[in-house]
């Protein structure tokens, strides 16, 4: 059953190694400061800190992982249609690349910034994501 979700399952692969991998750069940038107490980010912190945009980026992807990958996981045990899902989830994958890229390089307090279209587009997968779902299961 599953090996017909396997680019979706791929994709959903990718996305956890990047928050896997968001999470490595901002313990990296964190440990790199001259001060620093393990596990608190200063305050003081702003756009400007590497080490802020390091963690913000980090735990953005935590507060948004979970709203992605579990609609998803519902959509290959429901039987959604394997290029419409495998689709998704990596137009998403591919937004929070982009997001996690332009948030290390561009340190803006600008507000949208270029990584807020990403943040957008991959905010409407979620949503198709959900519908898709929702789709299988009243249907």
């Amino acid at each position: 059953m599953f090996s017909v979700y396997t680019y979706s399952i791929a994709g959903l692969l990718v996305i956890c190694l990047t928050v896997f991998v968001q999470n490595i750069v901002a313990a990296i940038a964190h440990r790199k400061q001259s001060t620093y107490i393990p596990g608190k980010v200063s305050e003081e912190l702003s756009h400007d800190s590497f080490v802020f945009r390091s963690h913000r980026t980090f735990h953005n992807s935590l507060e948004n992982v979970h709203q992605f990958t579990l609609p998803a996981l519902f959509c290959i045990f429901l039987g959604a249609p394997t290029n419409i899902l495998a689709s998704l989830i990596w137009l998403y994958a591919l937004c929070r690349i982009i997001h996690m890229a332009l948030y290390y390089a561009i340190a803006t307090e600008k507000n949208p910034s270029p990584r807020s279209y990403f943040y957008m587009i991959g905010m409407l997968c979620n949503l198709a994501v959900f519908i898709l779902a929702f789709f299988q299961v009243f249907t």
